[in-house]
């Protein structure tokens, strides 16, 4: 039963994202962006990796979403339309696709006995009652992330430090218009005062 809601849902995965790709109006599309966050969370939490399902909602469809629209106030809803499309950005898409799929062929299935957790029990056996001793918060999911593999999680962390500072960096931008395009009375400007109505008070 797990399997096959797991795989209606990577079928509506898959269905959100054609539809954001085709979609021009941006706000429909930054709505899609979340309702597949949403939807990849609920397929975690299904397959039981609950942390993961936390962080994607959170990210996925809490802070990018608020990003995503604070864009949208600048710029406008309708995405302009494209001459052409890049065979060559198609291309390398495709064989990245493949690349990542081809290095997941060799992976354990969903629920195999051959996976490293149920071939390796003693490994889980550790965390359950060494954690508390050897890291210290009570909460082992805590204790694995913020230890055992401290690591990953700090790339993680510094990836979407990074992805938020880009997003900020990118909507702080101030374009100066060229003076030849700037208007000679902005809205707030004070008109400049005429060097003949000057004159003609000093006489």
């Amino acid at each position: 039963m797990d399997t096959l809601i797991v795989l209606v849902l990577l079928t509506f995965l898959a269905i959100t994202a054609i539809g954001i790709i085709v979609l021009r109006d941006l706000l429909g599309a930054v709505i899609l962006l979340g309702l597949y966050s949403l939807t990849a969370a609920g397929a975690f939490v299904v397959m039981d990796a609950v942390d993961v399902a936390f962080t994607e909602a959170a990210v996925g469809a809490g802070i990018s979403t608020i990003l995503f629209l604070g864009a949208l106030s600048f710029t406008k809803h309708e995405q302009k339309p494209r001459g052409h499309d890049s065979w060559v950005a198609l291309i390398f898409v495709v064989v990245t696709g493949g690349l990542l799929i081809y290095g997941t062929l060799d992976m354990p299935h969903y629920g195999s006995p051959d996976s490293p957790s149920q071939t390796h029990p003693e490994l889980a056996v550790r965390y359950v009652q060494e954690s508390g001793t050897e890291v210290g918060p009570p909460n082992i999911v805590t204790s694995v992330l913020a230890s055992y593999r401290g690591y990953d999680t700090l790339g993680e962390t510094v990836v979407v430090f990074a992805a938020g500072v880009a997003v900020l960096s990118l909507l702080g931008l101030r374009r100066r218009r060229p003076e030849d395009e700037a208007p000679e009375d902005a809205p707030g400007d004070i008109p400049a005062a005429d060097p003949q109505d000057h004159h003609r008070r000093n006489v």
